[in-house]
């Protein structure tokens, strides 16, 4: 499977970190390609057609690496865009201690406003080291570092901040309230950076710490922000690994693997749940082993493998039969009926199932939180659609379309809007198709 376009080159990134224009870029190459003897014609025009997917020769990649100062074994190695220097991630250097994630957690408080949008910054050999980095950590505790004494009461303020924060995010999206997450972040890595505290108040920092950073990372995810919601995955994953709460950790792994099937990865997101779910503990609720087995069954769809994702979804329903709401973990509280029934319908929708599918999310639409419904709702309209009802598609299509207009705010919803909006090409002429791209056109614009 292809990999989607990227919405902002990695190129256009590093250019604009380095405070360039394009035409500057050119100049620059220029320069540098005449002092090395390779004579190049790189204008403003060339820069943006690299950044636009076209890959430049080999004496222009030659010449920007020696700028860059890359080796050329590097170059040849990962291969353009790879090679460029802008996959550096603090968190997959830093040790698996607990500095280590003190400093991947304040390099995110400093850094995680800068979104490498529309790339992955953490594929391939990367991501499968960090899960198996993950596996192996201790969770060790060095001594507090000399500031002021945090208490108790301190600590729950945050937890219930915490809380609230997971509650409203369900009803308006994680656009609105991202920048109250990354506060929070940042308050829970001061504390551990600089307070005081007992062994019991520390493990209950580093859980927050790993609470608030997926929290965040949910929200960016959800404002579109897939590179800084990835970073902020994996500073919750180091902190669950700190303070030993390896089922928090497993989860967060299955998270991370939506943002690299997303990209066309599939394969990496079925090592990752694998991975997950082979190191959880024993003890895991009923509802947290179904979560993973869900993330299985999307994983094994997207991947193609529809006999067994068949196989984990129904692992996935026979365990929920088992669960019970005093075993339910308090950050898996949001996971029901309506989760299940969404991931069952898109593998269904998938596999050729279509009213099967059809029925699977009409039931998660209609039972979801607004922000859910505003993103499922596409889904459902695709099912209709490929049922044969438009009429039934449009309906579900303009319901997730008012919710972006009137109470919900969520990139991620009006991107699956976008995509369903392309499938309607062959009726284009159809009234009411048009009036529902007209209002999706002016949705966009708005957001």
């Amino acid at each position: 499977m292809p990999e989607e376009p990227l919405a902002v080159h990695p190129l256009a990134y590093l250019r604009q970190s380095h405070g360039l224009g394009k035409a500057e870029l050119a100049r620059r190459m220029q320069a540098h390609g005449k002092a090395l003897g390779i004579p190049l014609a790189t204008n403003r025009t060339t820069v943006w057609k690299w950044e636009q997917g076209q890959e430049p020769d080999a004496d222009a990649q030659h010449v920007l690496a020696d700028l860059l100062r890359v080796s050329h074994e590097h170059v040849r190695a990962e291969g353009w865009p790879r090679w460029l220097p802008v996959w550096e991630v603090t968190a997959l250097s830093a040790p698996w201690t607990e500095g280590g994630t003190v400093e991947t957690l304040t390099d995110l408080v400093g850094s995680g406003r800068t979104d490498r949008r529309g790339f992955l910054t953490i594929t391939g050999a990367a991501l499968t080291g960090l899960a198996a980095s993950w596996v192996e950590a201790p969770s060790a505790f060095a001594a507090a570092l000399d500031g002021d004494r945090v208490t108790d009461t301190m600590v729950s303020t945050v937890e219930q901040r915490i809380a609230t924060l997971r509650s409203l995010d369900d009803q308006l999206g994680g656009a609105r309230l991202l920048e109250q997450a990354r506060g929070d972040l940042a308050l829970v890595t001061g504390l551990l950076a600089t307070g005081r505290y007992t062994d019991e108040i520390r493990v209950r920092l580093y859980v927050l710490a790993a609470r608030v950073s997926h929290l965040t990372g949910w929200m960016a995810y959800d404002a579109g922000l897939r590179s800084a919601g990835q970073r902020y995955y994996v500073g919750a994953l180091r902190s669950a690994r700190t303070a030993g709460d390896d089922a928090f950790g497993a989860f967060v792994l299955a998270e991370m693997g939506v943002h690299v099937s997303e990209a066309g990865r599939t394969a990496e997101r079925v090592d990752l749940i694998s991975t997950a779910i082979d190191n959880a503990p024993r003890a895991l609720s009923p509802r947290t082993r179904s979560f993973l087995y869900l993330h299985k069954a999307e994983a094994l769809s997207r991947h193609g493998d529809h006999r067994k994702a068949g196989a984990a979804l129904n692992r996935a329903a026979s365990i929920w039969d088992r669960q019970s709401a005093d075993e339910t973990p308090d950050w898996l509280d949001w996971f029901g009926e309506a989760q299940l029934k969404s991931t069952e319908g898109k593998v269904l929708l998938r596999s050729g199932q279509v009213e099967r599918a059809t029925r699977s999310l009409e039931i998660s639409v209609d039972r979801a939180a607004p922000r859910d419904r505003a993103v499922r709702s596409s889904r459902l309209a695709e099912a209709r659609l490929a049922g044969g009802d438009l009429d039934g598609a449009l309906y579900a299509a303009n319901h997730g379309a008012r919710l972006l207009e009137e109470e919900v705010n969520s990139v991620r919803a009006l991107d699956r809007l976008k995509e369903f909006s392309a499938q309607l090409q062959p009726h284009k002429s159809v009234p009411s198709v048009r009036e529902f791209r007209e209002r999706l056109q002016a949705l966009c614009g708005s957001v």
